[in-house]
């Protein structure tokens, strides 16, 4: 008892200096050595100048004191609590204080959630202050099903609707359903963005006739998020013909509306979805910011079909001299992964090369195929990688040499060297030749 009572002597004396890191060392001993027939007499002493580092300290003093004052024991609830309710306290202390009364719900302690901490957490969600709100929300997630009850009241307040959506939102508890699906069609768009983007990480099949009946919202963020979780069900493709629901929002009077709703199309996967985005893509209507967005829509479906689409757009676009959306379908050619596309893919970036096509002559687009042709590992491409070494820009030489070394670095360099040694190359040739092989020896 004598040991504890001069370790509290010490965190007094400190704290009466302000030396809080001192005062966070005396109270850890304590929380490391309190015995039970001593707890509530040194707890309560302990959590009084705790309350005053977290109030009073620095941010390391608080983060650190934050550590210990949970160890203390539910004793620290009601002074937490008035640190948090405390409105012309600094942000700071009442941020640490909500977001250590989350450390009360663990487990181990026998009273479990406790009802006051909720109430106290869910009024500081409508706080005006977004770092306040925004730790309450979190912290009562931490709650899980025990704070539902008390954000599903809120739901029906107008003022603090909002916020208790944004809270039950970040619960993820099937629990939460019920009470969002009331407030789906609420009058303030926040929240029925909220509702929709919480009730699409389950699979209830209350949720896809909400989902599909959201496309037609009138606010743009509502439709924009409704797309986006039914782009997430490729699986109800069979039930509701996502394509065909969806379609329509590709020629929505939003942009972000309808470059979700490409990315949400190419994630069907379906010769049909392929078959919309390219319809989409070939439109003289289409923004580039859209086409662009299709074509890497396109490319993540990795199916033949879209490939060939892909193909197609290249060839015809390079005709119409429409540089940005050649470029970006350059750039994901490289990108796909299923071996049996590979060949078809490499061939594509082989011909652009060899063709000396106007609209493969910036050093960009070179570079981009150098590197697509390299990450496809085709020894096909070999001859146009070569080709590529005499290019008066040294960036697109760069990126060649380094998609000759994945195509086999050991036989490459023989055939490089070999070719060093015929009296017949273009003056260019050679000295590309000559400063990969440097290169390449110095790597």
């Amino acid at each position: 008892m004598k040991i504890m009572c001069d370790i509290l002597q010490k965190a007094q004396v400190a704290a009466d200096r302000q030396n809080w890191p001192e005062l966070v060392e005396c109270l850890q001993q304590v929380t490391a050595n309190t015995s039970k027939s001593q707890e509530q007499q040194i707890l309560e002493q302990s959590v009084s100048l705790a309350i005053q580092a977290l109030e009073w300290g620095d941010f390391q003093d608080r983060w650190e004191i934050a550590k210990v004052l949970p160890n203390l024991g539910n004793g620290a609830i009601a002074p937490l609590i008035a640190v948090l309710e405390d409105e012309d306290g600094d942000t700071e202390p009442r941020w640490f204080a909500a977001r250590i009364l989350g450390k009360f719900v663990k487990p181990s302690y026998p009273e479990g959630n406790r009802p006051e901490v909720i109430a106290a957490l869910v009024k500081l969600v409508k706080n005006t202050d977004e770092e306040l709100s925004q730790i309450a929300a979190q912290t009562l997630a931490n709650f899980g099903s025990a704070a539902i009850e008390s954000l599903a009241n809120l739901l029906q307040q107008e003022d603090s609707r909002l916020f208790a959506t944004a809270a039950l939102a970040q619960i993820r508890h099937p629990e939460i359903i019920v009470p969002l699906l009331g407030v789906v069609k609420d009058s303030q768009v926040g929240v029925r963005v909220a509702a929709i983007e919480a009730l699409s990480s389950f699979r209830d099949s209350r949720i896809p006739p909400i989902l599909v009946e959201a496309l037609k919202d009138v606010a743009a963020a509502v439709r924009k998020e409704a797309v986006r979780a039914l782009g997430v069900r490729a699986y109800l493709d069979a039930e509701l013909d996502l394509v065909k629901l969806l379609k329509p929002l590709l020629w929505d009077i939003r942009l972000e509306v309808c470059q979700q709703a490409a990315i949400a199309i190419g994630r069907v996967k379906t010769d049909a979805a392929a078959a919309a985005l390219f319809e989409l893509l070939r439109s003289p209507a289409t923004p580039v910011e859209l086409q662009i967005e299709t074509v890497r829509a396109l490319s993540w479906m990795e199916t033949a079909t879209a490939l060939e689409y892909l193909h197609q757009t290249l060839i015809a676009d390079i005709n119409n001299t429409k540089s940005a959306v050649c470029q970006e379908i350059v750039n994901v050619l490289g990108r796909g992964s299923k071996p049996e596309l590979k060949a078809t893919t490499a061939e594509m970036a082989i011909d652009l090369l060899a063709s000396n096509h106007p609209a493969v002559q910036s050093a960009e687009m070179k570079q981009s195929l150098a590197l697509s042709l390299g990450k496809l590992g085709d020894t096909r491409a070999l001859d146009v990688l070569i080709q590529l070494l005499a290019d008066a820009d040294n960036s697109v030489r760069l990126h060649s040499l380094s998609a000759l070394k994945q195509l086999g670095a050991g036989e490459v360099r023989q055939q490089l060297e070999s070719l060093a040694k015929q009296d017949n190359l273009e003056p260019g040739l050679r000295e590309g030749i000559a400063i990969a092989l440097q290169e390449w020896q110095e790597n």
